[in-house]
């Protein structure tokens, strides 16, 4: 796939969704941490439900640490994996606290750190929180860079360094919430919507599922 034909994706992209964003709900760079740390192998809206109701009582490490690990289990026992991820978000709050001063680090290797943390979570806090031209990949991100061919590559990490060095830079801030939605409502892992795609022509899937002609 050339400049050109990455260009014209992008921009039809951001031409539908300008100003797009995580469906997780959060509003300081905390409150993501622990929503993307409760999002692996979960759903953003089952995140969101569980959210809304720990956020208003502790979205601070002081107040989670204060709710102590059982206590961050009740708000949390609807989400898969939640006695682990209790765990990670606990030490995470005591290390934020002593080491950090309760900031969140703005830098991958201090974010790699935290337990649970690993580099497409810390890509997710540096693009969505930060603004860094990051990009997470995800199952979704990494399909539709294959399928498309906007930057396929073998495994995750491949993927993640084909990406930014191929996408355009000034649509890099966005790339990874445009792709990620794409994949999630269009691009879908079993019967991909091609008839309702925005890139279709562009698209160098070769397998695509188009309507029948009348």
């Amino acid at each position: 796939m050339n400049k050109t034909k990455r260009t014209e994706i992008f921009t039809r992209l951001r031409n539908i969704n300008p100003n797009p964003t995580t469906e997780l709900e959060f509003s300081s760079p905390f409150e993501l941490l622990v929503a993307v740390a409760l999002s692996a192998q979960s759903t953003d809206v089952g995140v969101n439900k569980a959210t809304r109701r720990l956020f208003p009582v502790a979205n601070t490490p002081e107040a989670i640490l204060a709710l102590g690990e059982a206590g961050l289990k009740d708000y949390i026992k609807t989400i898969g994996l939640y006695n682990s991820k209790a765990k990670h978000i606990i030490q995470t709050c005591r290390i934020l606290v002593e080491k950090f001063d309760s900031v969140i680090p703005e830098n991958r290797e201090d974010l790699e750190s935290l337990p649970g943390v690993g580099r497409k979570t810390a890509n997710v806090i540096l693009n969505t929180a930060f603004g860094h031209p990051t990009m997470a990949v995800d199952t979704h991100i990494y399909r539709v860079a294959n399928r498309t061919k906007i930057a396929p590559g073998k495994n995750v990490l491949e993927v993640e360094k084909r990406l930014l060095k191929l996408i355009p830079q000034e649509f890099l801030i966005d790339a990874h919430h445009w792709l990620i939605l794409h994949g999630r409502y269009v691009c879908k892992a079993r019967k991909p919507l091609c008839g309702e795609c925005v890139i279709v022509d562009l698209c160098e899937f070769n397998k695509k599922i188009l309507p029948e002609k009348s």
